[in-house]
């Protein structure tokens, strides 16, 4: 375990096969996004569903370069159902994350009661960094984690695969 956790860009930047994230909220504090949110909630129009938009134009040219190498980036989002309105604006603002070049699949939560499955949101690059994301109650940013360790690393892969293999693909999934 380590607390220096490495530039996030840089994680990607070092990857050479995988990068894969897991996604087990809800609701995330959506600080930056609140206006966005709001307006969705408002009109179910996400007004940033354009990769092409300044907003995204950092993640956007990130992961396309982290793609372009080669790497494979799975992006797979534990939901309750009935979705939440958060849910909701992240699947309608995924197109984005597709545009990137990331793949996105969506598993309900309860499919998900027999997985053992980690207690944080995180990131695996290569199958062997992990960086785990702690989020307050309320959603809000709390930190990170960074970890080497095998044991972790394996619980991580095995988990974010039985995740993947029952999971929905975006464009089938509805919200």
């Amino acid at each position: 375990m380590s607390q220096d956790v490495p530039d996030f860009s840089e994680l990607l930047r070092a990857a050479n096969r995988t990068a894969v994230h897991l996604e087990m909220r809800d609701i995330y504090g959506v600080g930056e996004e609140a206006e966005d949110f709001a307006h969705f909630r408002r009109t179910g129009i996400h007004p940033d569903a354009d990769p092409a938009m300044a907003d995204w134009g950092g993640w956007v040219s990130l992961v396309r370069e982290t793609v372009g190498r080669g790497v494979v980036m799975r992006r797979a989002r534990v939901v309750s159902e009935p979705v939440t309105d958060y849910i909701r604006f992240e699947h309608a603002g995924t197109v984005v994350n597709l545009a990137a070049g990331e793949e996105v699949r969506w598993l309900p939560r309860r499919l998900a009661s027999d997985l053992a499955l980690p207690g944080n949101d995180l990131w695996l690059i290569d199958d062997r960094l992990v960086m785990f994301h702690w989020f307050t109650g309320d959603g809000d940013w709390a930190g990170h984690e960074f970890h080497e360790d095998p044991a972790t690393v394996k619980m991580v892969a095995d988990a974010f695969e039985a995740v993947w293999a029952r999971a929905t693909p975006h464009d089938q999934y509805r919200v």
